[in-house]
C-alpha cells in the first residue's frame, strides 16, 4: 500500500507576497476552488491578524470551500491566534498555523532571546491554538539553519503539546538536499512522537539556491508527510517549491511508491488562472507548465518524439491538462465554446458577464487568427479596471523611422474629459508623456517588462510596470495587441492605485 504525501497549498499567503500579485478577495476565492479541483488537502488561505483584507479572505474562503483544510497564519503571540482562530469560524475543517524562529540567528537577533524562553513561547502558543482547533501545526522558521539537536528539542516538545503537524522550514533556501534530509530523517529519528504518529513533518522550502524542489524531495524520500507548495513555485524572491513539480515527480517516479490526492489533468489551467489573476508571467521553460515544458526544436528530437513520444517525453501533456485536440476559439466562435474554454479554464461565467466577455472576445478576435487560453484569461480579469477612477478613452501615436514620435490622448477621470499631447523618444515615451501631462504627479518610471503571450505578429502583449510616487513603489499591468496601448494601460493601473 502506497503513503500518503499530503498537498499544503500556500499560494494564497505566501505566494501572495510576491510584490504587485496581490488578489482581492473574489480572485482569492476563484483560485481558491480551482484548489479543490485540484486536489490540495490544505489552503493556507492568508495571516488574518496582518490586514482587515487578509481576515476577510480567510472568511470568505472558509465559505466557499468544502472539503480541504482551510489553514490561517500566525505568529506564536497569543493575538495573532485568536484573530486566526476567529477568521476561521466557517471553516469545516481548520487549522491554525503558528511558530518562531528556532535558529540561533533568529533567537539572538530577532527575538532577544534564548533557547529555552523559545521552547516556552512554542509551547503556549500550540497550547493556546489547541484550545480553539484540533488541527495545529507548528512552523520552526529557519530551521534549514537550526542545529538537529536543538531543532528536536523544539519538535518534540511541541508535540508533546499538541502540534499535529511540524513544518521544517529552510527559510532561507540556503540547505542542499542531502543536509535538508538528513535533518528530516534525525527528527524522525530522535522524536519519539513521529514515530509513534503523533505528528508528521511538513516541508517548506524556498528557491533562492535553486533547490527547492530537490529539497522538498529530500525531505519526502526521508520521512515528511506533508509538503508546502505554491502553483508556479511563485513566492517571495527566488519563490517557493513548486506544486506541479512535486505531483508529477511522484506520479512519474512509481518506484517511491507515495500517493497524492492531486488530480495532476487540472494543473495547467490552474498554472493559467493563477499566471493571468497574479499577472505574474510564467517563464517559457518553467518546468511542467511552461510554454516550452513540451516543444523540441532539436533535430534529433523532433525525430525521435515523432516515432515513439517516450524517447524525449517522460509526461504525457494530457497528464497536466494540456488537450492537444482542444477546441480552437476565432472570430466564428459561438458563446457556448467560449463560455467551455473558460470552464476548461476552472472560470464558470454567465449572464451578463458572459455577453460583456463575448463582446470583448469577438473585438479581440477580430486583430488575431486564434484565441489563446491566455487570451481569455486576459480578458476574463479585464473587469477588475471596470471600477477604476482614471480609464483611457482614446490614444493616437504618430511614429516612423527618422522622425520624433508623437502622442495624443484621452482620459477619462471620475467621468470627467482630459487631453494631452507630447513628443517622444518613440511611440512609448511619447504616450507615457502625453499621459504625465494629464496626471500632473511626480513619478518615476522604476521597472517594464513586455511579456508576448505566445509567438504571433498578432498576439496579445502583457505589459507589466512598476511606478514610484510619494516614496511608495506600486506595479500595474496592461494587456493589449497594441504594445503601446497596453503599456499606457499598465501606467494608468500603477497610477489608480495612488494612495489618496
Amino acid at each position: 500500500m502506497s503513503d500518503r504525501l499530503y498537498i499544503f497549498d500556500t499560494t494564497l499567503r505566501d505566494g501572495e507576497q510576491v510584490p504587485g500579485c496581490q488578489l482581492n478577495t473574489v480572485e482569492k476565492i476563484q483560485v481558491a476552488k480551482a484548489l479543490e479541483l485540484l486536489g490540495v488537502d490544505v489552503i493556507e488561505a492568508g495571516f488574518p491578524v496582518s490586514s482587515p483584507g487578509d481576515f476577510n479572505s480567510v472568511v470568505e474562503i472558509s465559505k466557499a470551500v468544502t472539503w480541504p483544510t482551510i489553514c490561517a497564519l500566525t505568529r506564536a503571540v497569543e493575538k495573532d491566534i485568536r484573530v486566526a482562530a476567529e477568521a476561521l469560524e466557517y471553516a469545516k475543517r481548520k487549522r491554525i498555523h503558528t511558530g518562531i524562529g528556532t535558529s540561533d540567528p533568529h533567537i539572538k537577533y530577532k527575538f532577544n532571546s534564548n533557547r529555552e524562553e523559545i521552547i516556552e513561547r512554542a509551547v503556549a502558543a500550540v497550547k493556546l491554538a489547541r484550545r480553539f482547533v484540533d488541527d495545529v501545526e507548528f512552523y520552526a522558521e529557519d530551521a534549514g539553519r537550526t542545529d538537529n539537536e536543538y531543532l528536536a528539542r523544539v519538535v518534540d516538545a511541541v508535540v508533546k503539546a499538541g502540534a499535529t503537524v511540524v513544518n521544517i522550514p529552510d527559510t532561507t533556501g540556503y540547505c542542499l538536499p542531502a543536509e535538508y534530509g538528513e535533518k528530516i530523517k534525525y527528527l524522525m529519528e530522535h522524536v519519539d512522537g513521529l514515530s509513534a504518529g503523533k505528528a508528521i513533518l511538513s516541508t517548506h522550502c524556498h528557491n533562492d539556491l535553486g533547490m527547492a524542489t530537490a529539497n522538498t524531495m529530500a525531505g519526502v524520500l526521508n520521512g515528511a508527510r506533508q509538503v508546502e507548495v505554491t502553483i508556479n513555485g511563485i513566492g517571495e524572491r527566488a519563490g517557493n517549491t513548486s506544486l506541479e513539480e512535486v505531483a508529477m515527480i511522484l506520479k512519474c517516479h512509481h518506484d517511491i511508491n507515495i500517493d497524492t490526492n492531486i488530480n495532476t489533468t487540472k494543473i495547467y489551467p490552474t498554472s493559467r488562472m493563477v499566471s493571468s489573476l497574479m499577472n505574474m508571467p510564467v517563464q517559457p521553460n518553467k518546468a511542467i507548465v511552461g510554454r516550452n515544458a513540451f516543444a523540441h526544436s532539436s533535430g534529433i528530437h523532433q525525430d525521435g518524439v515523432l516515432k515513439n513520444v517516450q524517447t524525449y517525453e517522460i509526461i504525457s501533456p494530457k497528464d497536466v491538462g494540456i488537450d492537444d485536440n482542444s477546441i480552437v476559439l476565432t472570430a466564428r466562435s459561438g458563446r457556448a465554446a467560449l463560455k467551455h474554454r473558460l470552464s476548461v479554464l476552472g472560470m464558470e461565467i454567465d449572464g451578463e458577464k458572459l455577453d460583456k466577455l463575448y463582446e470583448a472576445f469577438l473585438k479581440l478576435a477580430d486583430r488575431k487568427k486564434e484565441i489563446t487560453d491566455d487570451d481569455i484569461l486576459m480578458l476574463a480579469g479585464a473587469d477588475r479596471s471596470a471600477s477604476h477612477a482614471i480609464k483611457l478613452d482614446y490614444l493616437q501615436v504618430t511614429t516612423g523611422l527618422g522622425v520624433r514620435s508623437v502622442a495624443c490622448m484621452g482620459l477619462d477621470i471620475a467621468g470627467e474629459k482630459f487631453e494631452a499631447s507630447a513628443s517622444g523618444n518613440g511611440p512609448v515615451d511619447a504616450a507615457i508623456k502625453a499621459l504625465k501631462n494629464i496626471i500632473k504627479r511626480q513619478m518615476t518610471l522604476k521597472e517594464f517588462t513586455i511579456q508576448a503571450i505566445s509567438k504571433g505578429s498578432d498576439d496579445v502583449g502583457k505589459v507589466h510596470m512598476q511606478v514610484e510616487h510619494d516614496g511608495r513603489v506600486y506595479y500595474g499591468f496592461g494587456a493589449n495587441t497594441d504594445i503601446v496601448s497596453a503599456s499606457v494601460e499598465a501606467y494608468i493601473d500603477c497610477i489608480n492605485k495612488f494612495k489618496k
